[in-house]
């Protein structure tokens, strides 16, 4: 994937072709940069666990294939010049858009193997361990959101001759004015905004806590366990929280960057409340940091698993 990310960044270069209003080789770039973080970061999750087995090994090998597969197909018709997704104008298109749905239920599918298997193990210390477990399940529900891409809109429902089905944006069509580097619509609802937010929070969470170690050698509280792990549980909860309100305002049609009062203050709210956890989890007294624990522990790097 990473491979692939550097050839289609010289597509976007060298080929002046443009699919609904993007340059061609956008998508194929977008998505080779995203499946290798996925991969990366599922390999280290994978990595963590004290006992591997063969279970985890062959979920790790659907979600190699799966993402294979998919990529093949948005590369190939970004070749032929065509979109990929919600493509059914021809019985190529239709017969390609299908086989990808059915990699994306094979990723989900062994992506969920991989979240249960890593919830029965102890992957490090308890912050370490729920960092990963929340990581995957908001990635699952993320990616799961996906699905509200692939309902009709009202205009397709209307088209007779039905040659897209589904939609990322709400309320306007694709291919709209869009914002620079995500591509997300600026006029209307999009739906990538929060599939793109929970796939996320699997690289987010970790690395928020790998940042929180880094600072207990100049912060005292933050070498206490109990502390980090009460950050890692606030911060997953203010992901769900982002994730639930871009969720609904993308629904409604609104563009991210022009939220109502409405969008405005469900995010004041949920911004209040993660301040608030955060103080209280820095603030109650927890037991005293165990002898030595004078630098930040290497939990995300070369700590053995417990």
């Amino acid at each position: 994937m990473a491979a692939l990310a550097a050839v289609t960044a010289v597509g976007l270069i060298v080929d002046e072709r443009v699919v609904l209003g993007a340059p061609v080789w956008f998508k194929p770039f977008k998505f080779a940069v995203s499946f290798a973080a996925y991969g990366l970061t599922l390999a280290w999750m994978l990595s963590r666990r004290p006992a591997p087995g063969r279970l985890g090994d062959r979920a790790a090998h659907v979600v190699v294939v799966s993402g294979l597969i998919e990529m093949a197909v948005i590369t190939g018709q970004a070749l032929r010049g065509r979109r990929s997704h919600f493509n059914v104008e021809t019985p190529l298109d239709r017969g390609l858009f299908i086989v990808m749905g059915l990699t994306i239920v094979a990723l989900w599918t062994a992506t969920l193997v991989i979240a249960v298997l890593l919830f029965r193990a102890r992957l490090g210390d308890r912050a370490t361990t729920w960092a990963i477990r929340l990581g995957l399940l908001i990635a699952l529900a993320g990616l799961a959101l996906g699905g509200l891409m692939l309902m009709p809109t009202p205009e397709q429902q209307a088209d007779g001759l039905r040659t897209a089905v589904g939609a990322h944006s709400v309320g306007v069509p694709d291919g709209g004015p869009a914002m620079p580097v995500t591509g997300w619509n600026t006029t209307g609802g999009d739906l990538r905004i929060p599939h793109f937010v929970g796939m996320h929070a699997l690289q987010a969470l970790p690395l928020l806590l790998y940042g929180i170690e880094a600072l207990a050698g100049r912060f005292a509280r933050l070498r206490d366990a109990r502390v980090r792990l009460r950050l890692v549980l606030v911060a997953a909860g203010f992901l769900t929280g982002l994730l639930a309100v871009v969720t609904w305002q993308a629904l409604r049609g609104q563009a991210l960057v022009h939220p109502d009062a409405a969008t405005l203050t469900a995010l004041a709210a949920l911004a209040a409340a993660t301040g608030l956890a955060t103080y209280a989890a820095l603030r109650r007294r927890t037991a005293t940091p165990a002898p030595g624990l004078t630098a930040p522990s290497p939990t995300l790097t070369t700590e053995s698993p417990a």
